[in-house]
């Protein structure tokens, strides 16, 4: 197990973010979607996760006591990093520190839809902290590390700790929604909606591109080949596909 962690008091607050992105693609045939899904699966490996979340972690204060990383067959891939907090040395009469061991998260899911020729390519990440450690700060780091069309995302905080005085403390930071965590530019771009349950420390935001660049979303297809009546139906059939998944159920 090692040498333990010495502890210098504790902040019992447990803050957990749950960030999950979605990425569509038009592939025409069965053999593009294949070949999408391998793509991806290349280019979001193991590895390249691994160093996501290694700067993820570095970003946030934290160092890395464990790494566990895996590729799936036939697609997928996982990374589990065991984190802790930098070392914190008490200064002064009053001593405060941190619970010294959390963990970050991530998985991936890609898959396409039979009909459509859609293709979508899913990354689940999970960061939770303890002590004054907050997640939020990555969010700009995340949504541009992937191509998200689709982002939901929920952070909770649990827990109390106490000031010196013996008073409990819900939440050691103000959050009136996640979006005050992303940069206006980046929000810009997207459509996004709150779901916040302030009591009991639940925020939940969710976005979607506002504008479909087609060519951006073509794999091995050339916009210029396609024809005006094509290039709207695929269009639709995006939008559709990005629709559902930002509402959370089957609308079309």
């Amino acid at each position: 197990m090692g040498e333990k962690l010495k502890l210098y008091g504790f902040n019992n607050l447990t803050k957990a973010l749950s960030f999950n992105i979605y990425d569509v693609c038009y592939a025409k045939t069965a053999r593009e979607q294949k070949e999408y899904i391998a793509y991806i699966d290349e280019e979001y490996n193991a590895g390249r996760l691994t160093v996501i979340l290694s700067n993820l972690a570095k970003m946030i204060g934290a160092r890395i006591l464990n790494l566990s990383k895996q590729d799936y067959d036939p697609q997928g891939a996982s990374v589990t990093l065991l984190i802790a907090e930098e070392p914190v040395i008490p200064v002064g009469s009053v001593q405060t520190a941190h619970l010294d061991k959390s963990h970050i998260t991530v998985h991936t899911y890609p898959e396409y839809h039979p009909e459509t020729c859609l293709a979508t390519f899913r990354v689940d990440i999970d960061v939770a902290t303890c002590g004054k450690i907050t997640p939020l700060s990555t969010l700009d780091y995340l949504i541009s590390s992937f191509d998200s069309d689709i982002i939901t995302m929920d952070y909770r905080v649990r827990g109390f700790t106490r000031d010196v005085n013996g008073a409990k403390l819900f939440m050691d930071h103000n959050i009136n929604s996640i979006q005050e965590y992303i940069d206006p530019v980046t929000l810009a771009e997207y459509e996004a909606v709150d779901v916040n349950v302030k009591e009991v420390n639940l925020f939940h935001t969710k976005m979607m591109r506002r504008e479909i660049e087609l060519e951006n979303y073509l794999f091995h297809t050339e916009l210029q080949a396609l024809s005006p009546d094509i290039r709207m139906e695929i269009t639709e059939n995006l939008r559709r596909e990005m629709q559902e998944i930002f509402s959370g159920k089957n609308i079309y």
